[in-house]
Parts: C-alpha cells; sequence; structure tokens
C-alpha cells in the first residue's frame, strides 16, 4: 500500500472533518525545514542560496513541535537542508511518532547511518532518499561523486533493518527519461516501499543564476513526465496519486493550494508558498488569514506560470476529490 492502512484511515477521516466543518483551506503536508544547513551543494537547490542569516539559525525540537500542533497536519515531511545534521532529529521525528504522524525523513543519504544509530522502524516512518537518475546524472546534478553509490547502498541498509523507505526523484532538464525509468524499476527489485517523481521548477533564488537552467517549464515537464511514466512501465509503486500525476501529463487541471503544503523553516512560517518567499510569520493562523491566496497560482501570478510543484498542486488533487477519483485512489492505494 501506498501507506499503512490505519494512516489511510486516518487522512480519511482527516479530510472528512474539514470538509464536515466547512473548511475551504486546511494544510495536508507540514513542510517542516529544521535546518537549511547541508552537507551538498546541489544544483539545481534554491535552499543553499538563500540569506546566511537563516542558514545560521535553526529550530528546536520544541519549535518543531509547536509548528506541528499549530497546523495540525496528518503529515510531516522533515527536510530542509539536510535534516540529519540537526543534532536533535531523533528527538525531533520520536516526537512527531508520538503525536501519530505520518513522518517523512528526506535526505541525501550520506549521513544515514547517523539515523540508524538512533530510530527504529516504525510503520508511520519514511526515509525518503533523494534521487534525481542514474548514478551520473545524480552525481552530476549534487556535484559531488560518488553519492549515487552511497544513496543506493543506504537504501539496501535501511530495508535491511526494516525500515520503510520511499524515493524522491526530481526530473531536471537534460536526464534521460529511459534511464530514470531503468532506475524505478531497479528500485522497485530493491524493495523501495514507493517512488516519487517530481520535475524540477526554479526558485526564486535560482531565477537570476545559472543554475535556472536545470529547471523545466510547464510544457516541458508534461512531455518529460510522460516519458518517464511510459519508460517505467506499469509496476512502480509511488507515492503521487493518480490526480497529480493526471496534471502533470496535462490530461486535467488543478487549482493550486499552496496551503496544503506549508513551510516552516528557521524564520518562521514561509508565505506564500515553497518556492516564492514574500515574508515571514510568526504563527501559522497568521499566515492562512493574510495571504492574499488568490493571487497566486498558474493564470492568477506570472510568477507561478511555470510552476506545476507537488507542494502546490498534490493537495488540491485530494481536496477535490470526485466519486471516480475516490475509486482511482482506493485502486492505488489498494495496488500500491
Amino acid at each position: 500500500m501506498a501507506l499503512p492502512l490505519r494512516l489511510t484511515i486516518n487522512m480519511a477521516k482527516y479530510v472528512l472533518q474539514q470538509k464536515l466543518r466547512g473548511n475551504k483551506r486546511y494544510p495536508l503536508v507540514l513542510m517542516l525545514e529544521p535546518t537549511e544547513l547541508c552537507n551538498l551543494a546541489c544544483t539545481g537547490c534554491g535552499k543553499i542560496r538563500q540569506a546566511e542569516e537563516i542558514h545560521g539559525r535553526r529550530l528546536s525540537a520544541q519549535e518543531c513541535f509547536q509548528a506541528i500542533d499549530e497546523c495540525g497536519a496528518p503529515v510531516v515531511s522533515i527536510a530542509g537542508g539536510e535534516p540529519l545534521t540537526h543534532p536533535e532529529i531523533d528527538v525531533i521525528v520520536q516526537g512527531m511518532l508520538a503525536r501519530d504522524k505520518l513522518t517523512l525523513l528526506c535526505t541525501n543519504g550520506i549521513l544515514i547511518k547517523r539515523a540508524f544509530a538512533k530510530l527504529q522502524p516504525d510503520p508511520r516512518l519514511s526515509f525518503v532518499f533523494h534521487l534525481d537518475g542514474p548514478r551520473e546524472h545524480h552525481d552530476l546534478m549534487v556535484e559531488r561523486p560518488g553519492v549515487f553509490d552511497m544513496v543506493m547502498q543506504g537504501i539496501q541498509q535501511a530495508k535491511a533493518r526494516g525500515f520503510r523507505v520511499t524515493t524522491n526523484t526530481t526530473l531536471y532538464r537534460g536526464v534521460d527519461p529511459e534511464a530514470v525509468g531503468a532506475l524505478l524499476q531497479e528500485l522497485m527489485s530493491m524493495g523501495v516501499d514507493n517512488c516519487i517523481v517530481s520535475p524540477a521548477f526554479t526558485y526564486e533564488e535560482l531565477a537570476a543564476g545559472a543554475e535556472s537552467r536545470v529547471c523545466l517549464r510547464r510544457r516541458e515537464a508534461i512531455d518529460l513526465v510522460r516519458r518517464v511514466l511510459r519508460a517505467a512501465g506499469p509496476k512502480i509503486r509511488y507515492y503521487n496519486t493518480p490526480m497529480f500525476f493526471d496534471f502533470l501529463q496535462g490530461k486535467r487541471q488543478l487549482h493550486c493550494t499552496p496551503w496544503g503544503n506549508p513551510t516552516r523553516d528557521p524564520l518562521g512560517w514561509k508565505g506564500p508558498c515553497y518556492l516564492l518567499t514574500d515574508g515571514h510569520y510568526d504563527r501559522f493562523q497568521d499566515l492562512m488569514t493574510e495571504t492574499p491566496w488568490e493571487e497566486f497560482g498558474y493564470g492568477d501570478n506570472p510568477r507561478c506560470a511555470t510552476c506545476m510543484m507537488h507542494s502546490g498542486y498534490e493537495a488540491s488533487g485530494v481536496s477535490t476529490l470526485s466519486p471516480r477519483d475516490l475509486y482511482r485512489v482506493l485502486r492505488w492505494l489498494v495496488a500500491s
């Protein structure tokens, strides 16, 4: 299954409760960034190109718990930066599990042995390994030879220890879709539980630099996703929902719902979204009430013209489920 059954039921109950209360805007996934420090300088990463002010700060475990308690999302994705550089990362993860949250711990794989020493397998916890393509392409994008092999070894070791493992493949301009499809098939043969596939779209921090050239425009993203999915074949267990893949392939339109994946970083609640920074808020409620949401999204803002980012559109498909979509989601859950 894409998620353990109990967590799937919890997610469904949460969405139903929001609808019954008449809430049109509610978070599904907290994008938690306890630190922006990283041991890599990846070509397409906007986080490492932010102001030094944010790199010199980090969230305490208590601040992370306050963030999840404030927003109430059923899922937390712990990223950054490289979260395994945070001295309290085990405390943060254990606190999320104590709150019965589906917890995704994102990592580039270099420090994964630190996690093995501090964390135990739990059906609510998944390591999400950053893996952008076959060996040569991945090592080129992270700008360090040998990282691909570290990731593959880390995946094998995590599975051997009983951890759930997801991989996150960001599709950049120039990647070979046939090679990505073959990699996804290999990951399935290794016992990886789920794969995330998402095109790369530009950060404001990248916009003025040569690094932005690796990011995709909408038409490029649609074509590349179609080719990757065709090359991978039908047996990949994806973490992405069928509605989001329809959107990425140009088969349906979705309107951006950035509040579905709010970001909390060391400066506060980042608004309006993961890619755009117009400001930071001290409280989650301030982010929700003071952000002019209607001004953002494809067709509403030129800054959003190329974006099909999962943090803006994955929740869109979940929050607008039709009866047909619900049937497809149930099949996806069972098949995965």
